[in-house]
């Protein structure tokens, strides 16, 4: 009689191992969406609250896993100095739009983001600063090449 409950126990321990297992791989591997610090930006009357992303890792990561971002919400790339600068949208689940700006914070191009794509969006020169916000959010506020972006961190 013995036989049976050690089976039985040996059993309910084998799959107690093998969910915690498969739980601890399914953690493993969900895409961990990071936050960073915020600065408030200003564009004529419009306030943002954007997250910086000032180091390569913190770049790279950008919005990516996001499911959505508030209405003045945004992300702002520092590149340190002006640099030739592309966006891509590889696991970035929102589409944005991208405004390049350079070191004095004017608004240098504006370009359209589709989500979940590869495709290159470039600076038209060397850019300093790059602001990502919800798509179509520069157009509906009437903001074009030329406007200053006010509140830009010290590079």
């Amino acid at each position: 009689m013995r036989q049976p409950i050690l089976s039985r126990l040996c059993l309910n321990t084998a799959a107690a191992l093998l969910a915690a297992a498969c739980a601890t791989s399914a953690i493993a591997q969900t895409p961990q969406v990071r936050h960073f610090p915020t600065t408030q930006l200003n564009i004529g009357i419009h306030l943002i609250k954007a997250e910086v992303a000032q180091t390569e890792a913190e770049r790279e990561q950008g919005l990516m896993f996001r499911e959505k971002m508030g209405d003045n919400e945004g992300m702002l790339f520092l590149f340190g100095a002006p640099a030739g600068v592309c966006m891509w949208m590889k696991n970035t689940l929102i589409p944005l739009s991208v405004a390049f700006m350079d070191e004095k914070g004017v608004i240098i191009n504006i370009e359209e983001m589709k989500e979940q794509t590869l495709d290159s969006h470039c600076a038209k020169r060397g850019a300093t600063y790059a602001l990502e916000m919800n798509k179509g959010w520069f157009k509906q506020k009437n903001i074009k090449p030329g406007t200053k972006i006010d509140g830009l961190p010290a590079k």
